[in-house]
């Protein structure tokens, strides 16, 4: 058997023995293999959402030196929340809807734009607008009217003031043409006193043409066409009467006027006219009626909405907000109610998470748009815009809020991937709201996800290795030297322990120990 000085000896030949060419393969092979460690390890993540090592020392390697396995979370849905269900939001988490509380164009977009000098629509978003207009306002029997016909070219023109004249054309030919009525009041107004003025001469003359197609909607396909053209109109009218009406503090008059057209209207549960009440009941802190609401509109079944879930949370912290301390709930621990609010709380920044931070005043406000994308900044802005008041006007609210909106993220590590309560958190709204939102407004995008630390690291050692490589082959000589030192240096502890122990052994007995 060698003995240490054998050894120690030859390591020293060896070393001495090595070539720059020897360090700069090998260099150069370590900067490959970490490299394509880290390009595995990078795809591995981009899939599926963790990192490979961790996930086989987890899996693998701890059970076999007698650690606990610990899975991560699987993503858990309400049992009524079927597959089918699950499959129809996935194919339509992106899908963009008509923003109920849209503003008036006239009255209010436009007067920003006055005052400012920005645009607060974007091209996309008013193109969804007219579509949305050629769609509810236009069928295949206007060709049987002149002032419709008209109309349905006003629908399509892209400048403001053509569509406005043309509106005007309209109702030279016919002074019973609602739609007319409605472009005016939407683009033409600029007070809503005086959008309400056109929306009532809408209100006149759509109901009157309505009843007319009731009447005759039995004869013909066409004539069923134009029932739901009719329809379409009388239910857009009344919504933005009940609009006004808000806006203009009549409040009681707005809640009845959307109660009154649920009633009558109750298969355009799309066009969320319960969000409308929701905001104006808020408004009159008739709570009661809110929850009752809810309780009618807030089911799996239905798509959910920031309204909706931030409405519940709000009521939930209600309840305990005014009392609520971080300090005492950290020694006496969280009450049942309080338990509540925080997991409507979880719930609802789970459902869209960029609104705290308009609610906190963490972010500017900035008008809302036409359109929004469900669980996208878009809605988010057009939530908080109007709901701020209400949150602010409930004491400790927002200071709940603050309190528990980020656990969130550490109850669910990965949102992207894996979801609580809902499906996992679209990529796709990032893209989508750019569109959506002004150009001078800093779209939100957060969460995002942190990389993890084998990705960290395998990029550092590929970094480091790449380096190395590169200086062998710029500096050979200097770098030999360097590394003859670097090694001599790891084998000095072992030569100054063979020192210490020639000091007190005999050398027969030392002899007899390192060798054979």
């Amino acid at each position: 058997m060698c003995g240490g000085s054998g050894m120690l000896a030859a390591v020293t030949v060896f070393l001495s023995t090595l070539t720059p060419k020897f360090y700069v393969a090998l260099t150069v092979t370590s900067s490959l293999i970490s490299g394509l460690i880290l390009g595995f390890e990078w795809w591995y993540f981009r899939k599926y959402g963790t990192s490979f090592i961790e996930q086989v020392s987890v899996s693998h390697l701890r059970p076999l030196i007698g650690g606990v396995e610990n899975s991560p979370p699987t993503p858990s849905f309400p049992a009524s929340n079927g597959e089918n269900e699950t499959n129809r939001q996935n194919l339509s988490e992106c899908k963009v809807w008509r923003n109920p509380l849209n503003l008036f164009r006239g009255a209010e977009y436009s007067r920003y734009t006055w005052v400012t000098g920005k645009e607060p629509l974007t091209y996309y978003d008013m193109n969804l607008s007219a579509q949305d207009h050629q769609t509810f306002f236009t069928c295949d029997t206007d060709s049987l009217r002149p002032s419709d016909t008209v109309m349905q070219k006003a629908w399509r023109e892209r400048n403001p003031q053509a569509r406005i004249k043309a509106a005007h054309q309209a109702l030279e030919l016919s002074n019973d043409c609602a739609t007319a009525y409605v472009l005016l009041a939407e683009e033409e107004a600029t007070t809503i006193v005086d959008a309400e003025k056109y929306f009532k001469q809408a209100l006149k003359a759509g109901e009157s043409v309505y009843r007319k197609s009731q009447n005759c909607h039995s004869q013909s396909p066409q004539h069923e066409a134009q029932l739901r053209r009719d329809t379409n109109v009388l239910v857009y009218v009344k919504r933005r009467l009940a609009m006004c009406a808000r806006k203009l503090g009549r409040i009681r008059e707005a809640a009845k006027m959307m109660r009154d057209l649920l009633k009558e209207f109750p298969l355009f549960s799309m066009l969320n006219i319960h969000e409308n009440l929701l905001e104006a009941l808020l408004e009159l802190q008739a709570y009661a009626e809110v929850q009752a609401v809810l309780a009618k509109y807030d089911d799996i079944s239905l798509p959910k909405s920031a309204a909706i879930c931030y409405t519940a949370a709000l009521l939930k912290a209600r309840a305990v907000s005014e009392r609520f301390s971080p300090e005492t709930a950290s020694k006496r621990g969280l009450s049942a109610a309080e338990i509540n609010a925080v997991e409507a709380i979880h719930r609802a920044v789970e459902f869209n998470p960029h609104v705290p931070k308009y609610l906190l005043e963490m972010k500017s406000l900035i008008l809302p748009p036409e359109h929004i994308l469900k669980r996208g900044d878009s809605e988010a802005v057009a939530y908080a815009f109007f709901h701020l008041q209400h949150w602010k006007r409930i004491e400790g609210a927002l200071n709940l809020l603050h309190c528990t909106w980020e656990g969130t993220f550490r109850m669910i590590p990965y949102p992207l991937e894996k979801g609580h309560l809902f499906y996992p958190y679209p990529t796709c709204t990032e893209t989508a709201d750019r569109e959506l939102l002004p150009t001078f407004h800093d779209v939100s995008v957060y969460p995002q996800k942190e990389l993890p630390f084998f990705i960290h690291f395998t990029a550092g050692l590929c970094s480091f290795s790449a380096m190395l490589a590169l200086l062998m082959h710029q500096f050979p000589e200097l770098m030999v030297v360097f590394a003859k030192s670097f090694f001599g240096t790891l084998l000095s502890p072992f030569s100054f322990l063979r020192e210490k122990i020639e000091r007190f052994v005999p050398s027969g007995l030392w002899h007899q120990l390192t060798h054979v």
